[in-house]
């Protein structure tokens, strides 16, 4: 949506930019709410139902906003769309819990949080030439009808994976086929009121007692705030500043691209490595800090990309390797509640991505480009790299005080 902005405020009479930015923006304010509620749920009525009803709401409200006539529906279905695109946010998370062994991790990780930022890249990129060629509408069609076909394949084919829920499944077919009403599995004995509210609980009692979901929340959400600010702001960059055309300027989207890209096949590979070695070095025995060597790497590379005028590609890089150990390390340390993990780490993510678009005018108006990033570098460094150093020391007392994080 970032290149079709200035389309928009003119086709549509906004009067103020930082409503028009309000519009892009608001999208993550709805993305901060819905996975409190989807992730605990998907803890409880499985993971498929929660995941492709919240798809299916998502690509309702997308098409609608691309058909909004006016300011308030176009902000309005922006946010609701929002709340449905969260879905997979958190339940990703889970499902890759679900489905791998720690040291197998890795390269599921990798694609999971690549594919999202891939698309936070690649779609400015489709969105530059659908507004010079098309109309800014077909922004949110063409996603509307590629997220339809995905679904169309998801309701036969994409299967349950939380272990709770298909022992359930199978507890009541057994007690069906053998006549035996006395089988039950855990959750049978709590009624499923009680298994909801405590469910529901869950994200903010994490966010609220858990030191290590605390660190990362605040971590994440820096993280993410600034790659939404340098989304925002690359259209005047280039269109601006050097005079590109909509759709050209899009294409400088594709250094963040690369960066991103050999990020997660080199970085998660060397996670892996490290991963297994400090493993074998442990007799044998994983811990989630065998995570924060490589998420140190990450912690240098994201100031190094903002303080450096060609350093889109090298930020891009550094931020995916960071965010491949954080899901890492929470999925490690709360398996079993790892989608409320996450979810408790997207609530400040995605309220400090959607609040620093609508900053960047001021931002970069007082400060330029090149002082506005060169802040955002000195703040990664006092922000990121203690983190991991002192969660190295102080992890794993933490998590032996924590009853939602697995035993060693």
């Amino acid at each position: 949506m970032a290149p079709a902005l200035n389309t928009i405020q003119q086709d549509l009479h906004f009067q103020s930019t930082l409503l028009v930015v309000l519009s892009l923006s608001v999208f993550l304010l709805g993305t901060a709410v819905i996975p409190l509620f989807t992730a605990p749920l998907s803890e409880v009525l499985g993971r498929s139902i929660v995941l492709q009803s919240t798809n299916v709401f998502y690509i309702i409200f997308n098409t609608l906003y691309g058909a909004a006539k006016t300011q308030n529906q176009l902000i309005v279905f922006r946010f609701l769309a929002g709340l449905g695109g969260a879905g997979p946010f958190a339940i990703g998370s889970g499902i890759n819990a679900d489905l791998f062994r720690p040291h197998e991790r890795g390269q599921a990780i990798a694609v999971y949080t690549l594919a999202p930022l891939v698309g936070v890249v690649v779609g400015p990129i489709a969105g530059g030439f659908l507004v010079q060629y098309t109309s800014w509408r077909w922004c949110f069609y063409v996603v509307s009808i590629a997220g339809g076909a995905v679904q169309v394949f998801g309701f036969p084919f994409f299967r349950e994976t939380y272990a709770p829920v298909l022992l359930q499944r199978r507890c009541k077919r057994s007690r069906k086929s053998t006549q035996n009403p006395d089988l039950y599995t855990q959750n049978d004995r709590v009624s499923l009121s009680q298994l909801l509210r405590t469910s529901l609980i869950r994200p903010f009692m994490l966010l609220g007692t858990q030191p290590i979901v605390q660190v990362w929340s605040l971590y994440c959400a820096y993280l993410y705030g600034i790659l939404y600010l340098l989304i925002a702001t690359f259209p005047n960059v280039w269109t601006d500043t050097y005079g590109e055309t909509v759709s050209i300027g899009s294409l400088n989207y594709i250094s963040l691209f690369v960066g991103m890209g050999i990020a997660s096949q080199l970085g998660t590979r060397l996670a892996d490595r490290y991963y297994k070695k400090l493993c074998e070095e442990n007799g044998g025995q994983g811990r989630p800090e065998f995570r924060l060597p490589v998420l140190i790497i990450g912690a240098f590379m994201v100031p190094v990309g903002l303080f450096w005028n060609i350093g889109a590609a090298i930020y891009g890089a550094g931020t995916v390797l960071e965010l491949l150990c954080v899901i890492g390390y929470m999925i490690d340390t709360y398996q079993k509640y790892a989608a409320s993990a996450i979810a408790a780490i997207i609530v400040l993510r995605s309220i400090l991505a959607f609040a620093s678009p609508l900053a960047a005018p001021s931002l970069y108006g007082n400060l330029g480009f090149g002082w506005g990033n060169t802040l955002l570098a000195f703040i990664a460094i006092f922000v990121g790299i203690p983190a991991p150093i002192l969660l190295g020391y102080y992890g794993p007392t933490l998590r032996k005080r924590s009853p939602y994080a697995r035993d060693d």
